[in-house]
């Protein structure tokens, strides 16, 4: 098996418990058997035995190296844009009335089911080189903008295929109860059975690696989401969820209650529900880019978060309607500025945080026995991940201990 060492470089470890802001190890030395991290360490505390296998060695010139980003919230994988409707809101048109009028969710459906899988296919690359080229190895995709069997697989193989097309790792969410289709208005309960029922097709097809449902006045109710994550439960997969974003419905309880892997958004969680998540284990996902787009006022409550010690992951949740943004970075810069985190917190959240929102535990720090997912960056402190707006500071990415 190969043996890789990393050498002149300073490594932001992102491991839990340890002293160091950001675990950071200076005149750092990584060594890479395979695809994994064998021994992260000073330089001058490298073991003779890993000298003696080496058999290539890479002089990092200085760079700063982090685990590999996580963008752990997408919803990649859609046809045509809504460039029409953040014309409307800039109007006074709020989200919620755009959707009850037909528009939002609804019109992206109407899109992505009317494009073939190989244009979605294309379209869809161009977003995930985008996320690849600020240094994100992995990558939770969200079918919902089908709504129906044949479209939500569709969208599952796209990001299915893209996974194998590209270095990086892609997971895929089944959204099946997103929004209701307008072939089921007025029959939303009718609808979620199509949901339980397409869940089933669509995990025997080998398609899905968790369930995710919108928690909403204008989505479903909690009653309607506990039966699709009761079939969710059934088939042994972990579920998330879109919840109290526009309103505190008690998603955060009931995802809790199934041992959900995340609840995401919630702008208006409550002590209840934050207690619920912590006691559950639950990663909290803040997605600072739907806050700034949609021009929201009311914060996620992070100190009620970090009373409660809920971990606190940052995604883009790059969507048509509310964040159709590709830059990790720039949401870091966001969860510091207008969610008022620490950067080490933001660079957390995208690295070991979101790993766990994925219920990932091989990935998302710089530790031995993690997968050999990092990034070399041309920065000096690993602040300025989160400072520069627009910056483009990546030098290389090694992928499962391959160097791309």
């Amino acid at each position: 098996m190969s043996v890789q060492i990393w050498t002149h470089c300073r490594a932001a470890t992102m491991a839990p418990g340890v002293a160091t802001p950001y675990g950071l190890v200076e005149d750092a030395a990584l060594v890479v058997e395979g695809e994994t991290l064998a021994w992260v360490g000073p330089h001058a505390e490298l073991p003779a035995e890993w000298r003696g296998r080496c058999t290539a060695e890479h002089d990092a010139g200085g760079a700063l190296i982090t685990p590999g980003l996580i963008d752990c919230h997408t919803h990649l994988v859609y046809g045509g844009n809504r460039a029409h409707e953040f014309e409307s809101r800039l109007q006074g048109a709020s989200y919620e009335e755009i959707a009850r009028a037909g528009g939002g969710i609804a019109l992206t459906v109407q899109a992505t089911r009317a494009a073939s899988a190989a244009e979605l296919e294309a379209a869809t690359a161009k977003r995930l080189r985008a996320l690849m080229a600020e240094g994100v190895t992995t990558v939770e995709i969200k079918s919902g903008y089908g709504l129906a069997l044949d479209h939500e697989r569709k969208c599952l193989q796209v990001a299915r295929t893209l996974g194998q097309t590209h270095a990086v790792d892609v997971r895929t969410t089944f959204l099946g109860a997103h929004a209701v289709p307008p072939e089921y208005a007025g029959q939303t309960d009718a609808y979620v059975n199509a949901v339980v029922q397409m869940l089933a097709v669509l995990h025997a097809e080998g398609l899905v690696d968790a369930v995710d449902g919108f928690c909403e006045r204008i989505a479903f109710s909690p009653a309607q989401i506990e039966r699709v994550f009761a079939a969710a439960k059934a088939l042994g997969l972990p579920v998330k969820l879109h919840a109290e974003q526009l309103s505190d419905s008690g998603g955060a309880q009931l995802a809790a209650r199934y041992g959900a892997i995340s609840c995401d958004h919630l702008e208006w969680l409550s002590e209840d529900g934050a207690r619920a998540m912590a006691a559950a284990g639950t990663v909290a996902v803040l997605l600072p880019g739907a806050f700034y787009f949609l021009r929201e006022t009311r914060l996620p409550p992070m100190d009620l978060l970090r009373a409660n010690r809920v971990p606190m992951a940052i995604s883009t949740d790059s969507n048509p309607g509310s964040s159709p943004c590709t830059s990790l970075l720039l949401m870091l810069n966001m969860a510091c500025t207008l969610f008022r985190l620490t950067p080490q917190e933001a660079l957390a959240g995208a690295t070991r945080h979101a790993a766990q929102a994925l219920g990932l535990r091989d990935r998302g720090t710089l530790v031995a026995g993690q997968r050999a997912d990092f990034v070399l960056w041309d920065v000096q402190q690993p602040a300025e991940l989160a400072y520069a707006l627009g910056a483009t500071p990546r030098r290389q990415t090694v992928f499962k201990g391959q160097p791309q």
